[in-house]
């Protein structure tokens, strides 16, 4: 049955898809059929990136095969502006890790120092904790939806920018998002929690039974 389920998986804001390999290759070892989507996050705004990295990617894909996603950081809210904008009949289930469903207290913190769009692009710019980031105007899950959120940070000076608890880019509370089928928090980083053996595991619980083991 697995064989004719894919799962796209999406990295996060400056990253690439080698971020993903370590759960791309737990994924294919279970069955799916997995599609990890490299595309350049700091180029473009979410717009663009939702047809670079999203809608070409699905119109490859077989019509019949259902489509899941698995997405790290801002890869959730690529997912979130294209099921807004299109209905996908063959959609199965969503896992976001570390998401910023209600957008990054960092990036109102940071925007206006030099260097900073150069380094995170026009996306990076959309994902503003205030009323007139993307991440405000997309609205609740209506789809299957499973977050993971991470406790543990690296980052002790981004992380004195958010409310505890968080993963030194994303509080707890950020990620949770209206709609919601399922969340967990795990003492897990942002930078590494799509490498996280729980966290897979945790992944691969809840594209199979829609929920997480707590």
């Amino acid at each position: 049955m697995k064989q004719a389920e894919t799962v796209v998986l999406l990295h996060g804001l400056a990253r690439n898809a080698g971020s993903m390999n370590k759960l791309a290759s737990a994924l294919e070892n279970e069955g799916y059929h997995v599609v990890n989507v490299d595309y350049p996050s700091t180029k473009h705004d979410i717009e663009s990136l939702v047809d670079i990295a999203i809608q070409k990617t699905i119109e490859k894909q077989a019509p019949d095969s259902k489509v899941h996603f698995v997405t790290h950081s801002m890869g959730g809210i690529l997912v979130r502006k294209f099921l807004q904008d299109n209905e996908l009949e063959n959609l199965g289930r969503v896992v976001m890790l570390g998401p910023p469903n209600q957008g990054s207290e960092v990036v109102d913190a940071l925007n206006t120092l030099p260097g900073f769009k150069t380094i995170n692009g026009p996306a990076g710019l959309q994902l503003s904790a205030s009323e007139n980031g993307l991440p405000a105007q997309l609205g609740p899950a209506n789809f299957e939806l499973g977050i993971i959120a991470g406790s543990r940070s690296i980052n002790l000076i981004l992380s004195t920018m958010l409310p505890m608890p968080n993963d030194g880019k994303v509080s707890v509370e950020s990620s949770k998002l209206e709609g919601m089928a399922d969340h967990v928090t795990l003492p897990v980083t942002h930078t590494f929690m799509m490498r996280n053996q729980k966290v897979i595991e945790q992944v691969l619980c809840f594209l199979q039974s829609g929920k997480f083991v707590h």
